[in-house]
Formats: C-alpha cells, sequence, structure tokens
C-alpha cells in the first residue's frame, strides 16, 4: 500500500537581495505509522514534530535553498536525527544560510527516494534557482489524484516560481517545466511550495499565456 501525504502550513519570512517578505509555506510529509520523509520543513519544527508524532524521520528532502524553505534544515535534521538531501547546484544560496554547516547527500536528475513501499524520483527543474529539484511519486494520491508531483517553486497554481531576483531565469524555468513536468501524465496533482495545490491537467494548457506575460 502506498504511503499517505499529510500538510503542514508554517508561517515565516523570506529573504533575498535586501528584501525580506512574510510567507506561508507548504511542508509535506509523506509515509506510514512508522516512518516518514519531510519535504522542505520550513519555519516551524515544534508545528512539523506534532504532526510526525514520534514517527521515524528517515530523510529530510529539500526542494531548492532558498531561506524559507532551509532555514529550519539544520533545527530540523538535529531533532529528528535526519540526513538532509538538496542538489549541489543550490549551494550559492546553501552557503548564504548555512556558512558552516553542510547537508548530507546532493540530489542528482532521476535519483530515487524511498520511503516505505513508495519512491519519489527527482526532476532537476532550474529557474526559480539552479538548483531546483521536483519529486515525482506516480503511486501516490492528493484528493483522488493519479500521481503526485512535490514542485517546490516551481510550478504554481496559475503559472511558474518568480524569477525575478538572483540566480533565476524565467526562460530557464518555462523550459524545465516544459520538459520535466507538462510530460507527467494530467491526472498528477501538483503539490506546490505555497499556496493551493493545482493539477498538470489544470496548468498545461496556460502555458503559452505564461510565455506571453514573461512571468
Amino acid at each position: 500500500m502506498a504511503e499517505r501525504i499529510e500538510r503542514v502550513v508554517t508561517s515565516g519570512t523570506f529573504s533575498l537581495d535586501g528584501g525580506t517578505w512574510d510567507v506561508d509555506n507548504n511542508v509535506w510529509i509523506i509515509g506510514n505509522d512508522e516512518s516518514v520523509i519531510i519535504v522542505d520543513p520550513a519555519h516551524d519544527v515544534d508545528k512539523i514534530s506534532r504532526t510526525v508524532n514520534g514517527r521515524t524521520v528517515e530523510k529530510i528532502v529539500l526542494t531548492h535553498a532558498h531561506d524559507d524553505h532551509i532555514g529550519s534544515a539544520k533545527e530540523a535534521a538535529e531533532r529528528f536525527d535526519a540526513p538532509v538531501y538538496l542538489n549541489s547546484k543550490d549551494r550559492v544560496l546553501w552557503e548564504m544560510v548555512y556558512p558552516h554547516w553542510d547537508f548530507d547527500h546532493d540530489v542528482e536528475d532521476g535519483q530515487q527516494i524511498t520511503i516505505g513501499s513508495t519512491t519519489l524520483t527527482a526532476l532537476e527543474t532550474p529557474g526559480h534557482s539552479p538548483g531546483s529539484v521536483c519529486y515525482y511519486a506516480p503511486e501516490l494520491s492528493w484528493d483522488n489524484s493519479e500521481g503526485v508531483v512535490f514542485s517546490g517553486d516551481t510550478l504554481f497554481q496559475g503559472g511558474p516560481g518568480a524569477t525575478g531576483r538572483s540566480f533565476s531565469s524565467f526562460d530557464t524555468i518555462i523550459e524545465s517545466i516544459k520538459a520535466n513536468l507538462l510530460t507527467l501524465p494530467e491526472s498528477t496533482a501538483v503539490l506546490t511550495g505555497h499556496g493551493d495545490t493545482t493539477g498538470i491537467g489544470l496548468e498545461a494548457p496556460d502555458l503559452d499565456e505564461w510565455i506571453a506575460r514573461g512571468h
């Protein structure tokens, strides 16, 4: 039986290029009654811990290294005694937050991460950041979907993630979405880093509109 997904919404700030903004982040917990993995344990480790509820955290998986997504990663890693996974192409952003502490494992395109009987496949999707990664799990379901992809800040309801700050590229994120996300089955739920969830079949028809507007 495939594992289940739980969402925890946490609140904090995002800072880059001299600005700071209030944000709410989606933290995704995937697992069973014994063990879980956590995708992007943002801001509030106490709140996340209440949902983990004593289960073993096997891995902490990061979609990218903006500070709202990784600022509590060290606290979570120490609290749950869990290794941290990140694509090393985001090291420049990582070291802005953690100049003297490192993640444990580099995530590469196509890498498989397992929890129980469920496999998540890493899909490199640069653009929002150089090392952004989404995680595709065809065995999981959200709101009766057939498969899910944890999209971080690459794809949202209504379009691609922001690309107006350092280390980002609109052309690159569009190519990533076209090549690695919109090729997934239309029935795949998109579980985002912020805000409402969506679906591949809901977003794909609007690609040309995003390109025309430039964001």
